[in-house]
Parts: C-alpha cells; structure tokens; sequence
C-alpha cells in the first residue's frame, strides 16, 4: 500500500470518527433540550400569558382578581375576543401544546376538545351560575305578549349546545336556529303557552358576541316572529348592553349571568331594569386547560 494510500485511508477513518461524534454530541443536545422542556414550570411553558376575550367581560375581571388573589404576579391576561381565545386554543390543542384559557359553559369547545376546569379553591369564580332574560323598565305595559314569552323562557345547556355546534359547523345561524325549534317543538310551545299573535309589532333585543348568546337569541328572534313581532338583534359588548337595557333603547337580554360575571352592570343599574327570570341553570366560568396538561387547579400556576 502506498503512502498516498494510507494517509486517504486514514483520513476517512478519522472523518467517520468525527461524524460520529458530532452525531453523539446532537443527541446529547436534543435530550438535553428535552429534559429542558419537561422540567418547565406551567407559567414558562405558556410564556405567563393567560388567553382572554373582550376586555369588557365580567370573565375578564373575574380572571384580574383570581391573578390577584393568588399572587401570580408574573403572569398576563391577553385580552381579544371569544373567537381570537378559541381560534388559539385549537392551534395549540391540535399540536398538543399548553395553553389556558378563560372559559365558560355552555360553550361549543367543550364538545369538540378534551378540556377541563382548573380548580379554583379560593372561588375567585364563583360557584355555578344562572342566566337570566333581562327587560328594560316598561316592558310589560308595552309588549305584554313579548314579556310573557321572555319571562317563560328556559331551556337546558344541552339544547343550545345543539345550536352552538351546528352553527360551528358551518350552519348559518338562522337555519341552526330554525332547525332545532322544528325539532323542539313541545319546548317552545311551553314558552308561548297563553301568548295571543301580534301583528308587526316592533321588539329590539341586544346581545354579545358570546356562541352561547348567538345561539340564544338567533332561537328566540325566530319564535317571537312567528309570534308575529319585528324583531332587531343588535350585536355590542357587554356594558353598552345593559345600559341599552337601562336608558331603554333596546327592550330585553337573553344573556346576563348572574351573580358574578355580569354583577358590576347590574349593580350600576339596579332598579333601571326587571328580571324576568332564570333561562339556563348551572352555567359555569373559570379557567380551562387541555386534558393532556398536568394540571389540576389555579394554585399551581404558581410554581
């Protein structure tokens, strides 16, 4: 062998040995990257942000007190709007990524992702919730017929959870609306029961963008026309909502929660409104993980 030969043949030797070694050295890395990860705490693995909506939401205040009155001082409410939080929860949900986000039900996303309330031991959110049609001052006298079919309202979280996911489905809201009141036909007889038809009557409701009030009021908007009113849904966030209520612009709400999420407008404007009643029970609000996150109550945020 010559000595051209040997050197070539030694500088290949040394060239695998050398690849082999960078290729151990990556590996090293990578598990070392790895254990990086799993040893992050929630807050690092999240970036301290929890995903909100309107900034407006009784929700959104409720999440202020519970960073308060659990001391997570280095953590972030991100405020947006109910489609920004879910749109960002089925990012992270799809790629098996952490994520918490403030949450209620009924609400579609609870059919769709594997999620689950943090425990909240201190009951910053409160205890279950009620929902409650609201009518502005007047109501009776005015639109008896119309008071009579919101007062006797109710239906259950899984009625509107039928709305809610045809119309995340692709279903438009009216057809959504329509289909489940033809299939429930008993139930809404229930709620005209002793209700005379009108003739053009004029009735303005107000709402927010909430997939529980879409549903809700799309339902209703449809069986007060088939009562022959005129009907108007207006869309706006959650205090021009109830002063609408209170100055009387708008007639009547389908969506107040009670007592905790909507308290402050209610507060404000005790005595400016009627309660007509209780439309859904055991409504909840908090904050809401993936299942596959281990973690089981707000407290360990703090870690």
């Amino acid at each position: 062998m010559t000595l051209t030969k040997k050197l070539a043949g030694l500088g290949a030797t040394a060239l695998l040995a050398f690849s082999l070694a960078a290729c151990g050295n990556g590996d090293e890395k990578n598990e070392a990257s790895t254990e990086t990860d799993s040893t992050k705490s929630v807050g690092e693995s999240v970036d301290y942000k929890i995903i909100g909506i309107d900034p407006g939401a009784g929700l959104m205040e409720a999440t202020e007190n519970a960073i308060d009155e659990y001391e997570l001082t280095d953590w972030n409410l991100i405020s947006g709007s109910s489609a920004a939080m879910t749109a960002a929860l089925k990012k992270a949900y799809d790629k098996e990524e952490p994520i918490i986000v403030t949450g209620w039900t009924p609400h579609w996303k609870f059919a769709k992702f594997d999620l689950k309330y943090l425990e909240d031991p201190k009951s910053v959110f409160g205890e279950e919730e009620k929902t409650h049609t609201i009518g502005r001052l007047g109501l009776a006298d005015d639109l008896p017929e119309a008071h009579q079919i919101l007062s006797q309202f109710n239906w259950l979280e899984e009625d509107m959870g039928e709305v809610m996911i045809a119309i995340q489905d692709g279903e438009k809201e009216d057809v959504a609306a329509q289909n489940w009141i033809d299939e429930n036909e008993d139930k809404v007889a229930e709620w005209t029961a002793g209700v005379e038809k009108v003739d053009g009557d004029k009735i303005q409701l107000a709402y927010v963008a909430w997939d529980s009030d879409i549903a809700t009021i799309n339902v209703m908007k449809l069986v007060l026309e088939e009562m022959g009113y005129d009907v108007t849904i207006t869309q706006v966030e959650a205090g021009p909502m109830w002063t609408a209520i209170a100055d009387g612009s708008a007639d009547a709400i389908l969506g107040a929660w009670l007592p905790i999420t909507h308290k402050t407008y209610a507060a404000k404007y005790e005595g400016q409104f009627e309660d007509l009643g209780v439309s859904m029970e055991g409504v909840k609000m908090g904050l809401v993980v993936p299942q596959y996150m281990d973690i089981d109550s707000i407290e360990d945020l703090k870690e």
